[in-house]
This record gives structure tokens, C-alpha cells and sequence, in this order.
């Protein structure tokens, strides 16, 4: 925590983040032209926003992208806006809002440090009794690469011959595609007849997993990309998964799920 809170203290990294809000997934280079500040100057504030967690790093072909993190803004956020009175942390709520906000990406990066082991945490993933306490959905699949996956949640099931295991390296990489948005799932969730049409039409999407053990902890990146131009599946996911993941983390590390947010 004060990791973070040192690295926010800093302007020049504010201005950082505030890049990737409004564009995620820069390069060095494209940040440097942006904020008009030396490549040394970008790196070391990179590398502090890094070591805070609140840039993610991954490499496409040569280059090296970087993404906005909110994951720990939103563990802050559980512990005092929680604990404390609501109307005292509107700054810190606003930041976490924005955070999770980014935009101009046709994907999701998000990175958290969960303590646990890479056996424990696979297990959490793919077992039914873990995903539907943390999650709210089960997977009946034999997690092989190629195998059709059947998806339920909250009583709406799906499955079809393009949701199936991608990658399932053991407690390495998991990989899989995303469902799809049938009638059923709107009349199940509430959607509109204008987002059930624009949902139905969307491309579908793919999810991974990468585990990482790093010391008595495994760092666990979530990619989530395959979305069209202004989706309004990635808009969808963009607002769940910080949920779902910050409800795995605390199961795994304290044997219970987030308790359910107090009515304002």
C-alpha cells in the first residue's frame, strides 16, 4: 500500500497514468511524445508505477506495451471506503472509477498478486466449487485444449461449438473463449432489446490466465481481447472483472468472498 500511495505522490507519474486512462497500452516511445518528458525521465517513473502495480507490462512481437492497473486502487478502495465513511473518500473512489475506465484499447489487462500457490490458484479457476463462490458461474469441461466448455450462470447455461479450452497449461496458462449473447442470457440479465442486438452481433472474445509464482505469492495477469470497435462486451467486462478477481483473491487468502456492498 504505501508503494502505491508513493507513487501517486508524484505529478509526473499522475501524468503517466492519465496517459493510459485516455490510452492504454503505449509504447516507451508513444509516451515520451505525449507527455513531451525524456525517455530516462519516463522510464524511472514507469519503472516506480510498475513496481507499485499500477502499470502492467507485456510484450507484443518487439514491443513493449504498458496498461493501466487498477487492481490496487481497488484493493485500497475494498479496505477504506468499506470500512469507513463513504462521503470522506469520494477522491479515492473517483480514482478508482477512472482507473478502471481506460479506453482506446481493444482489450483488458489486469494484473494481481495473490497469496497463494500456482496449484491452489489453477484449482480456483477450473474447479466449479471455487468458481461459483467467487464468481457466481461453473465450467463443465475436462480443461483440455480444443474441448467444448458448457457455461452456467445463475441458471442460464450455454454451450456451443466455439466455446472450448484454448490453452491449459497447468499452472502455467488457461485460455478460453468467451460466450456469446443469446436471448436467453439478455432475458436472464436484464439487457435491453438495443444491447441484446448490438451484443449478439459482437465477434467472440477470448480470456487468459497467466500464473507467475514470485516469492510466496502468484502473480495472476488476466488478458481478455478478440472485441470489436466500441464493444459493449469489453465495456461489460471492463466493469466485471475487477469484481470477480479482487473476490478470488480474498477467498484464496482469507477462506471468504467479499461481503456484499452496504446500500447508500
Amino acid at each position: 500500500m504505501d508503494e502505491v500511495f508513493k507513487a501517486l505522490s508524484d505529478p509526473s507519474r499522475r501524468r503517466l497514468l492519465d496517459s493510459l486512462n485516455d490510452r492504454t497500452g503505449q509504447t516507451l516511445r508513444e509516451l515520451c511524445a505525449e507527455l513531451e518528458m525524456t525517455r530516462q525521465a519516463v522510464s524511472k517513473h514507469l519503472a516506480v508505477l510498475e513496481a507499485a502495480n499500477l502499470v502492467t507490462i507485456r510484450w507484443r512481437g518487439r514491443e513493449k506495451l504498458h496498461y493501466l492497473n487498477a487492481e490496487p486502487v481497488n484493493a485500497i478502495a475494498e479496505r477504506w471506503i468499506n470500512r469507513y465513511d463513504r462521503g470522506r473518500v469520494h477522491a479515492l473512489a473517483d480514482l478508482k472509477t477512472a482507473l478502471e475506465s481506460a479506453t482506446m484499447s481493444e482489450e483488458f489487462v489486469y494484473t494481481t498478486y495473490i497469496r497463494t500457490t500456482p496449484e491452489r490458484l489453477w484449482q480456483a479457476l477450473t474447479d466449479p466449487a471455487f468458481t461459483r463462490r467467487y464468481w457466481g458461474a461453473t465450467f463443465e469441461t475436462d480443461w483440455q485444449p480444443g474441448s467444448s466448455m458448457t457455461w452456467e450462470q445463475q441458471g442460464w447455461v450455454s454451450k456451443d461449438p466455439e466455446q472450448v479450452i484454448v490453452t491449459a497449461d497447468p499452472y502455467t496458462t488457461l485460455s478460453y473463449t468467451w460466450h456469446t449473447v443469446d436471448r436467453a442470457f439478455a432475458d436472464q440479465f436484464g439487457f435491453s432489446a438495443e444491447d441484446f442486438e448490438r451484443l449478439s452481433t459482437e465477434p467472440r472474445s477470448t480470456v487468459t490466465f497467466e500464473l507467475t509464482p514470485v516469492g510466496e505469492t502468484v502473480k495472476l495477469t488476466v488478458l481478455h481481447n478478440g472485441f470489436g470497435p466500441e464493444s459493449l462486451m469489453l465495456a461489460g467486462i471492463r466493469e466485471g472483472w475487477p469484481g470477480i478477481l479482487s473476490n478470488l483473491k480474498t477467498l484464496l487468502e482469507t477462506g471468504e468472498t467479499l461481503p456484499e456492498p452496504a446500500e447508500d
